[in-house]
């Protein structure tokens, strides 16, 4: 997939726990552990919106673009 989840660098940047994050924002601890991993489909712009307001950061910080055409390009030069 193109779009890398990069919370984990935004919870240890802010020096916060994933628990205490999961608790404050409202959603369980497994779900968060999902989105960590990039294992879900879609997240809620009010999940993201609570997750930026928490950790006072943008959604760019959190979430990544990269376009695999060029990753490809990357790989065989």
């Amino acid at each position: 997939m193109a779009i890398t989840v990069r919370l984990d660098v935004m919870l240890a940047r802010r020096k916060v726990r994933s628990n205490d994050l999961a608790r404050a924002i409202g959603i369980t601890e497994a779900n968060l552990s999902m989105l960590k991993s990039g294992k879900v489909k879609g997240i809620r712009f009010a999940t993201l919106d609570a997750i930026c307001r928490y950790l006072d950061c943008q959604p760019g910080d959190i979430l990544e673009f990269e376009d695999e055409a060029d990753a490809g390009l990357a790989r065989r030069a």
